[in-house]
């Protein structure tokens, strides 16, 4: 019943011990993992992952960062890879102001092509967000993203931001930074969110959360985040993974869950 929405389980800090971890997870009470492939070197092991484990899917996109590496035949390789039965979102895509690797014009028409795409497929969308929060509302907006929705990823802006994503079919998602005790604006932002666009995520192997921080991230350690999710919002957190479960279900159309 617990859903990790965001996690990088190919990545190469789990390259020694990724079974095991994966395990851990399912010991953790991780019922499903959305794992994401974000360029040419992660898209191919994400989706191996998610053809070795039944309960791991995948989303595959662009990550802004590497947006000036992008060709229009990558985006035609991600459209045609969007059939995979375990595909159920693009992403993670957006706008990164923090990392100077690509200029913000080329990340701008990036995250524009995807959303497009999204459109064409009907897929719902993973959005990266960092110091970025007015220009991937304005893109979002002018690119109709509301026709799709999707999950505004490791939630870091303002109560006014996150109204603005909810207005455009979002679900807001927090992880890690959650549970930190100087989480301010999250922990404001977390309360205010409607119970039916919540979700819960890790970022693994980044963002881990208290009382982990500063280790290797690992997607078992939503639990932590739930936890604090519930906590915040006064529920038993049976009754937080079950919402955050449905929303995440409903969002990326998985099966249903026994």
């Amino acid at each position: 019943m617990l859903i990790d929405t965001h996690a990088h389980l190919n990545a190469p800090e789990f390259a020694e011990d990724r079974d095991e971890v994966i395990s851990r997870a399912r010991e953790n009470g991780v019922s499903t993992v959305i794992n994401i492939g974000f360029n040419r070197e992660t898209i191919p092991t994400c989706l191996e992952l998610a053809e070795r484990y039944e309960f791991i899917y995948a989303v595959i996109g662009w990550h802004p960062q590497d947006a000036k590496d992008m060709t229009d035949a990558d985006l035609e390789w991600i459209a045609e890879l969007t059939r995979h039965p375990k595909v159920v979102g693009l992403g993670e895509m957006g706008l990164d102001y923090y990392w100077d690797t690509s200029p913000k014009d080329v990340q701008a028409e990036v995250f524009r092509k995807q959303i497009r795409l999204a459109r064409e497929l009907k897929l719902p969308i993973v959005i990266h967000n960092r110091d970025a929060h007015e220009d991937v509302i304005k893109i979002l907006r002018e690119e109709k993203a509301e026709e799709v929705g999707g999950v505004m990823h490791c939630f870091s802006g303002s109560w006014e931001t996150a109204k603005l994503a909810l207005e455009m079919n979002f679900y807001i998602s927090f992880g890690g930074p959650l549970t930190f005790k100087n989480a301010k604006k999250p922990k404001e932002v977390a309360v205010q969110v409607p119970l039916d666009r919540l979700l819960v995520e890790t970022d693994c192997p980044y963002l881990t959360p208290h009382p982990y921080r500063g280790k290797r991230n690992e997607s078992g350690y939503v639990r932590l985040v739930a936890e604090e999710m519930a906590n915040l919002r006064g529920l038993p957190y049976e009754e937080m993974i079950q919402i955050t479960g449905d929303n995440a279900q409903r969002l990326f159309r998985l099966p249903a869950r026994s």
